[in-house]
C-alpha cells in the first residue's frame, strides 16, 4: 500500500494515466511509464478528454485521443516503487506483484489570482489530487478437477420455476388481452 495526500500535479492527467495502470504487474507499470516519458507509449483519455487531439498511437487502445503526461507520470513512477518496497518489507514476492486498486480524488484547489486588463482580476488555480494503490501477488491457478460430480439437480426446483413462469404468462395475456388463435 501506498498513499500521497495534496500531489501539486494535474488531477485530470494522473487520473487518466492511473487508470491505465490498473491490473498490471509492477514491473510491466514501470516499464509504461517510463515509455510514456519517453513518448514510446500513450495515456489514452477517456474521461477528461476536451481539448485532448487524437494521435495514431492510440490505435488499439480502444479511443482516438490521448497524451504523455510526464509530470503525472514521474509521480507515479515514484509511488510504483515505493510500492513495491513496502511489499518486499512484508515479504510478498517481487515478481508476483500486481497493482490490484488504484484511485485518483482531487484535492483542495491552491488558489492565486490573475490580473487582466481594465482591472479585473481572476482566479489561478492549481488542480492537486490525492492518490492511493494497493498491490497483491498473483493467485495460482488452480487446475480444473477432473473427476465428475456425484450430484442431481432437484426436478422439483425447475418444475416450480415453470409453474410460476406460465402463470405470469398467463396473466399478462389477460392484462394485455393478447390471444392466441
Amino acid at each position: 500500500k501506498a498513499k500521497c495526500e495534496g500531489l501539486r500535479v494535474s488531477y485530470k492527467n494522473t487520473h487518466e494515466t492511473a487508470s491505465c495502470l490498473k491490473g498490471m504487474s509492477t514491473a510491466r507499470a514501470k516499464r509504461f511509464l517510463k515509455n510514456v516519458i519517453r513518448c514510446r507509449e500513450i495515456v489514452p483519455f477517456r474521461r477528461h478528454t476536451g481539448g485532448i487531439g487524437r494521435h495514431s498511437q492510440c490505435k488499439g487502445t480502444g479511443c482516438a485521443q490521448g497524451r504523455w503526461p510526464k509530470k503525472s507520470c514521474y509521480f507515479l513512477l515514484d509511488m510504483v516503487r515505493n510500492v513495491e518496497q513496502n511489499a518486499r518489507a512484508k515479504g510478498l514476492k517481487k515478481q508476483q506483484l500486481y497493482l490490484s486498486h488504484i484511485a485518483v480524488q482531487r484535492a483542495r484547489q491552491g488558489k492565486r489570482r490573475t490580473y487582466r486588463a481594465h482591472g479585473r482580476i481572476n482566479p489561478f488555480n492549481s488542480h492537486p489530487c490525492h492518490v492511493e494503490m494497493f498491490v497483491e501477488e498473483r493467485g495460482e491457478k488452480v487446475p480444473k478437477s477432473q473427476s465428475k460430480t456425484s450430484f442431481k439437480k432437484n426436478p422439483t426446483i425447475n418444475s416450480d420455476l415453470d409453474k410460476k413462469t406460465r402463470r405470469d404468462d398467463r396473466h399478462a395475456k389477460r392484462v394485455m388481452r393478447i390471444f392466441d388463435y
